[in-house]
């Protein structure tokens, strides 16, 4: 059985949408993501070097939302994905993008899922 990390509420800027308008001025994505992996040699180590640094992870998909411009969130998240994907440790990954600034009194938002092969 895998252990979990996660990060909540990240907010980050960017020009994603299917309307070109959306992508004028930088909008809000909030972003959740987790991921399954082994902790058990951080359990016992106590070494940042046996887990997922989280500061870094946060800051390549602050990265990934704000250097390039997607039309679909769908797209973007794979993006993320596939970031998380690429520490060998992490077993699945999911990832929620919500655009809170998009539609008056609705949040559209994609859960996606991948898994290492």
């Amino acid at each position: 059985m895998n252990d979990t990390i996660e990060l909540r509420g990240i907010r980050a800027f960017g020009h994603h949408g299917a309307d070109p308008g959306e992508k004028v001025v930088a909008q809000p994505f909030d972003i959740d993501v987790t991921l399954e992996l082994d902790l058990s040699a951080a359990r016992k180590s106590d070494a940042l070097a046996d887990t997922l640094d989280y500061s870094k992870l946060h800051a390549a998909i602050v990265r990934i939302v704000s250097g390039r411009s997607y039309d679909l969130i769908e797209r973007l998240g794979a993006d993320v994905l596939d970031a998380m994907l690429a520490d060998p440790r992490v077993q699945r990954a999911s990832v929620r993008i919500a655009k809170p600034a998009l539609l008056a009194g609705a949040t559209p938002a994609v859960t996606l899922h991948a898994a290492r092969a």
